[in-house]
């Protein structure tokens, strides 16, 4: 790259760590701006849709996580050996997404006073439908791709679960991957890659 990337996002680990884990993995020297949450409505006229994360590289601001997180894969080869290969990691990507997204509708959408009610039942759905709907079948996955997501190899699919699993957890006040060794297990091979291990050692503490 011609200079020096940044990624803007909030100062919380969110959305925004698996590209970080994937910055590290690929050894890319980066400035990590962090905008402090209630800067955000003031600061997002700044960026092009008014979204965080915001990749700035070469004098171009792009949004969107999904695309950035794998254009920064596609850097360090994690998309895949091939068309098809890439088809499955992306598929499988996206899955995590929508789980992802779950978490945000259950605890991130600004409700009302009078709203707290369905407030609730969303995060009781979460955990007692959505959480074992989703992780029972990554559990399997992974168990039938020794212990990736996708063919038996690392790929981000497998780094964002891992970068997603810790905010999941604080979320709901527990380990989501105490029922599912084969995923705790993925997760501790993610988390102790050398560059990401050297990344959440020294990584600035934040609640999420």
């Amino acid at each position: 790259m011609a200079s020096k990337p940044k990624l803007t996002y909030l100062n919380m680990r969110g959305f925004a760590e698996p590209i970080r884990y994937l910055l590290a993995y690929a050894n890319i020297e980066y400035e990590d701006r962090r905008i402090n949450p209630v800067d955000f409505p003031q600061e997002k006229l700044s960026l092009p849709y008014g979204q965080v994360p915001v990749l700035e590289i070469n004098g171009k601001m792009i949004n969107q996580s999904n695309a950035i997180t794998r254009f920064v894969a596609s850097l360090c080869g994690l998309t895949g050996s091939d068309d098809f290969e890439a088809f499955q990691i992306h598929a499988m990507a996206d899955t995590i997404m929508d789980l992802r997204n779950f978490f945000g509708d259950s605890f991130w959408r600004p409700i009302e006073q009078d709203e707290e009610h369905v407030q609730a039942r969303k995060e009781e759905h979460l955990r007692n439908d959505i959480i074992p709907f989703y992780l029972s079948r990554f559990e399997k996955t992974v168990k039938e791709n020794n212990g990736y997501f996708v063919n038996g190899k690392l790929s981000y699919a497998d780094v964002m679960f891992a970068a997603l699993e810790l905010h999941f957890s604080n979320c709901l006040e527990e380990d989501i991957t105490s029922s599912y060794p084969v995923l705790k297990e993925l997760v501790e091979k993610v988390n102790t890659i050398p560059r990401i291990k050297e990344w959440i050692d020294n990584r600035p503490i934040t609640e999420f």
